[in-house]
């Protein structure tokens, strides 16, 4: 077991999972459609991990596969020191003997059941005595702000509480890691955010290995203590999601993750840390990286929040560019604008209060820190 409950606390034993070139097709009208990649993973113990893509990357293949709802064709799957799957070695443990938590999108919450047997469930089927039983549901309905709800019908609560019946469902059995399947997708935008901050408060209290699987860039960035960004089959990058939003090199995970503005150029001079660019709105100077060298196509990434307006006596330096307003829309905490300097067109954000409207000309400036070098 990862998780013992021991004076009220829950104790975690560290469980780390290990991926070794795992590989998965699937056929679908004669074709062969590779899901899984050679995939090489390690998702470190007692943190919440996330897999991070768009839809038919991979990623719910993957997590199915070490739940164990998926065979792989090729590979190696460890949870701790144990092997859950070997293609070479010729071993494949069942699901139910893995002894991992999962919380599917849709909950799966019996509505024929109240709280207390949706939650006992898992440990009634290992015929454990009622009074166990009946102290383990109560303890973990506790660990999630349920308790009270024993006797209601689960078709009586909010989405949220639904969400919270499942996480404790999953608890209840101590499981070695828990898994997550979009559990907030059916959510509204309110609830979610709400939902969030609960689950990351319960999972950071729990230290378990929690593995999350999501095609949402905030859940990942707000969730995560370590995001895997995939795209067709392959892990392409992984790090904590200040450096997956602000550190990339990949243009496809500075397009995917957040708003950017990528614009194409071509290196002119690298010197003491900087990289001066030539593209379509002019000269750009970003810090540089050790790939930068002059001649070298790149493209640069340009976060909206980090463009400044400028006055009109504040109109030199560098990444200082002049354009017009094309379009300014206030969403609340911020007016969320499109700049069109020369033939190109960036987003932009300014305070609610900036007097500037439609069809202005403008000054903006970026800091050389706060652009990055994309690659490919």
């Amino acid at each position: 077991m990862s998780l013992y409950l021991v004076f009220g606390l829950w104790v975690p034993i560290l469980m780390e999972i290990r991926i070794r070139k795992l590989n998965k097709d699937f056929f679908s009208e004669g074709k062969r459609i590779t899901a899984l990649d050679q995939v090489n993973l390690n998702i470190p113990a007692n943190r919440i991990f996330t897999l991070l893509g768009p839809s038919g990357c991979g990623k719910t293949t993957l997590l199915r596969c070490i739940v164990g709802l998926e065979t792989p064709d090729k590979g190696e799957i460890l949870i701790g020191d144990e092997i859950v799957f070997s293609q070479e070695k010729n071993i494949y443990l069942p699901p139910e003997k893995r002894r991992l938590g999962m919380v599917f999108q849709t909950y799966a919450i019996w509505p024929h059941m109240n709280v207390f047997d949706n939650v006992a469930y898992p440990l009634q089927t290992r015929k454990l005595p009622k009074k166990e039983i009946a102290d383990k549901v109560a303890e973990t309905l506790r660990f999630v702000q349920l308790a009270g709800f024993e006797k209601r019908p689960a078709t009586k609560l909010s989405g949220g509480q639904q969400q919270r019946v499942a996480l404790a469902r999953a608890l209840v059995a101590e499981p070695k890691v828990i898994l997550f399947d979009e559990p907030l997708s059916n959510l509204d935008a309110k609830l979610r955010e709400e939902t969030r901050k609960e689950l990351r408060s319960f999972l950071s209290r729990l230290s378990i290995t929690a593995v999350y699987v999501t095609h949402d860039q905030i859940e990942a960035l707000s969730l995560s203590d370590m995001v895997a960004v995939m795209r067709n089959g392959r892990i392409i990058e992984m790090g904590t999601p200040w450096d997956i939003y602000f550190n990339s090199d990949q243009r496809f995970v500075a397009d995917f993750i957040g708003r950017a503005n990528i614009i194409d150029g071509k290196i002119r001079s690298v010197e003491k840390g900087w990289a001066v660019i030539e593209s379509a709105i002019g000269t750009i100077v970003c810090q540089s990286r050790d790939e930068a060298v002059p001649g070298k196509s790149v493209s640069v990434c340009i976060r909206p929040e980090f463009i400044k307006l400028l006055t009109e006596a504040g109109g030199e330096g560098r990444n200082v560019f002049r354009g017009k307003v094309e379009s300014l829309v206030f969403v609340g905490d911020i007016q969320e604008g499109e700049v069109r300097i020369k033939e190109t067109t960036l987003s932009f954000q300014v305070e609610p209060t900036a007097k500037i409207k439609e069809g202005d000309l403008i000054n903006l400036r970026f800091d050389p820190t706060h652009c990055s070098i994309l690659f490919n």
